[in-house]
C-alpha cells in the first residue's frame, strides 16, 4: 500500500484538529428543568474559594433580583442566611449540608440554588488592572435530588488605556487609586448574575410570574 507523504499528513491533522475545535456546542438540555418547573427558589450563601472574604455576601446581593426578574420567588436571602445561623449553621458550608427534605419541609422551598465562587477580586498585570469574577451554580430540585440547571459565568473588566502603553499606566494607576475607595466586584458581580440567569443559550428558563413570553427563556442577552 502506497503510504502518505509526511507533509500530506501534517495537512491532514492540522485539518482534523480545526474541524474539531470549530464543532458546535450542542445545546443545552433543559429536559429536567422543564419536568420539574419550580416556582420558588432558595438560594443560599455561596462557597468562597477565593481570599475576599466579602465575596460571598457582595454575590448574594446580587442574584436576587435577576431571579425575581425572571418570574421566580427568591426567599430573602438575608433572612434566610439569619435564619440558618440561629438555628446552629454558622458557615456557608453547613448550610450547603442541609438534606433537601428538611429545606422543603421547613421552608418549602422548590429549588436550592448553589453556587461556588471560584474568583473574586482585581489583579494588576504589567500596566494595567482586571477585575475578574467567574462563579458556578446548580439549581437542584428539592423533591427529587436532581440538577435542573447548571452554569458558569466568567467577567472581566480591564482598566483600559487603548493599547497605548502610557495611556494603559495611567489609567491602570487612576484605577488603583479608585480602588482603594470604591469596590468594582459589586457592580461587575450583578453583571455576572445577569448574564447568567438571562443567557439565551442556557440560561433560566421563564419562571410562573413572569408574563407570558416570545419564547420560554426570560433572556435579554
Amino acid at each position: 500500500m502506497k503510504s502518505v507523504h509526511p507533509i500530506l499528513q501534517c495537512w491532514l491533522a492540522l485539518l482534523l484538529i480545526t474541524i474539531t475545535g470549530c464543532a458546535a456546542t450542542p445545546p443545552f438540555d433543559y429536559s429536567l428543568f422543564r419536568s420539574h418547573r419550580p416556582r420558588s427558589i432558595l438560594v443560599l450563601p455561596p462557597l468562597n474559594q477565593t481570599t475576599d472574604v466579602n465575596a460571598p455576601y457582595s454575590y448574594l446581593s446580587t442574584i436576587t433580583r435577576p431571579l425575581a426578574e425572571c418570574g421566580y420567588y427568591v426567599y430573602p436571602v438575608a433572612v434566610v442566611d439569619a435564619y440558618m445561623k440561629e438555628n446552629g449553621l454558622p458557615s456557608a458550608e453547613e448550610m450547603h449540608g442541609v438534606a433537601l427534605k428538611k429545606i422543603r419541609d421547613i421552608i418549602g422551598a422548590d429549588a436550592v440554588l448553589y453556587v461556588t465562587i471560584e474568583e473574586w477580586g482585581q489583579k494588576y498585570v504589567v500596566v494595567q488592572s482586571v477585575t475578574t469574577i467567574r462563579a458556578t451554580a446548580q439549581l437542584i430540585d428539592t423533591v427529587s435530588g436532581q440538577v435542573i440547571w447548571h452554569g458558569t459565568q466568567a467577567v472581566s473588566q480591564g482598566s483600559g488605556g487603548g493599547g497605548d502603553p502610557i495611556a494603559m499606566l495611567i489609567a491602570a494607576a487612576v484605577t488603583q487609586m479608585i480602588g482603594n475607595v470604591s469596590d468594582f466586584t459589586h457592580d461587575l458581580s450583578r453583571t455576572a448574575n445577569h448574564g447568567m440567569i438571562y443567557n439565551v443559550d442556557n440560561g433560566f428558563l421563564a419562571g410562573p410570574y413572569l408574563p407570558p413570553q416570545e419564547n420560554e427563556h426570560c433572556g435579554k442577552y
